[in-house]
Order: structure tokens, then sequence, then C-alpha cells
């Protein structure tokens, strides 16, 4: 059974920084582009960054851009999202996804990244 599985969200306060990582199991993680999406309280979901197969290209939105650094470890089979100088607008649930984009897409169960003073 295919399942990503999403963890490391929490309260930080604007300006800090956090690591969300996304463990993949029952299909070849290496094989597959990898997407981070994010869904804020009462909008639709949001393409935030992707990582090739090899992680060597790295698109951003603008709106992370310089701020948010995707990567991946195929031997782990994990997607990392590593945030910096977080602001509230970060706020939303963050979602991993294989196949972004496709017809099948596979999203996890999200992760609670709040950020607040």
């Amino acid at each position: 059974q295919e399942q990503l599985v999403e963890s490391g969200g929490g309260l930080v306060q604007p300006g800090g920084s956090l690591r969300l990582s996304c463990v993949a199991s029952g299909f070849t993680f290496s094989s597959y582009d990898m997407t981070w999406v994010r869904q804020a309280p009462g909008k639709g979901l949001e393409w935030v960054s992707s990582i090739s197969t090899d992680g060597r290209s790295t698109p951003y939105d603008n709106s992370v851009k310089g701020r948010f650094s995707i990567s991946r470890d195929n031997a782990k089979k994990t997607l990392y999202l590593h945030m910096e100088s977080l602001k509230p607008e970060d706020t939303a649930v963050y979602y991993c996804v294989k196949a972004w984009g496709s017809n099948r897409p596979l999203r996890g169960q999200g992760t609670q990244v709040t950020v607040s003073s």
C-alpha cells in the first residue's frame, strides 16, 4: 500500500524555523519527483516546492523562495522541507505529494504549521 507520512509541524514564533519530514512507503520513492503543497485555513491547496528524482531541480513558489529549502534522501525514502524566517502567512497544513499534477496524486495526511507570537 502506497503511503506518505508527514511530521515535524508545530507552533513557532515569527522568524523561527522548522523542518518537515515525509516518509514514503509502498512505492519506489527514488523514481518520482516529489512536491510539498500547503493549505491555509479557508483556502485551497497551494504549491510550495518540488524536487526532481535526483534532487538537482528544486523550483519554489515566490512566496517561499530564499526561506524554504526542499531536499530528499532516496536511501531513507524521505522528503524534507526546511523552513526559515517563518511568517504568519506560512500558517497552513503542509502535505507531501507524489505525482503532483497527475491524474493519480498521492498525498499524506498533512502536518500543521502555525506561525504566531
